[in-house]
This record gives structure tokens, C-alpha cells and sequence, in this order.
């Protein structure tokens, strides 16, 4: 199961940001571990996405769960799951 996790800030993009360094390690380590593939942060400037691997549903919540931002209670999180049955080669 792949996963896309929207990300919208719930607080103002300086509070926001206090905690960046520490959520960029954390997706960094995501993407070393495996379990996401791309990680950004809306053009708008109001939130990010984030794209998992093909993980379980319990996995993408651990990711949502352990986010420094998410203990940081700057963010919410949305979860949209989907079966991936076309992908490109390597996925």
C-alpha cells in the first residue's frame, strides 16, 4: 500500500520552522530506511507532502506519529492510501 500524507501547518511558518532541522533529519532517515520516497513542502508555503513507500498502513502511521512536527503539534496530518497497481518499473 502506498500512502500520500498531506501535511497543513496549524501554526504560523516561524513556529513552524523552529522545528524543520529536526523534521528534515527525521525524512531523511525515512527515505535511508526505505519507507518514503519524496517529501516537500507545498508551493504554497502551508504545508508539504509526502509520498511513502510501499508500506503498511500501521507504517505510515508511525511516520505520521514520530514526525517532529507532529510532536511538535505545529502540523495536522492526512492520510490518502492507495494499492499502486500501475507503477513505474522499480517501484
Amino acid at each position: 500500500m502506498f500512502h500520500v500524507l498531506t501535511i497543513t501547518y496549524e501554526k504560523p511558518l516561524d513556529v513552524v520552522d523552529q522545528s524543520r532541522p529536526a523534521h528534515l533529519a527525521f525524512l531523511n532517515d525515512e527515505v535511508e530506511a526505505g519507507r518514503l520516497l519524496l517529501a516537500g513542502r507545498l508551493e504554497t508555503g502551508t504545508g508539504g507532502v509526502l509520498i511513502t513507500a510501499d508500506i503498511s498502513t500501521e507504517d505510515a502511521q508511525s511516520i505520521i506519529d514520530r514526525d517532529p512536527y507532529t510532536l511538535a503539534g505545529v502540523v495536522s496530518y492526512q492520510r490518502l492510501s492507495f494499492n499502486g497497481g500501475v507503477r513505474a518499473a522499480g517501484l
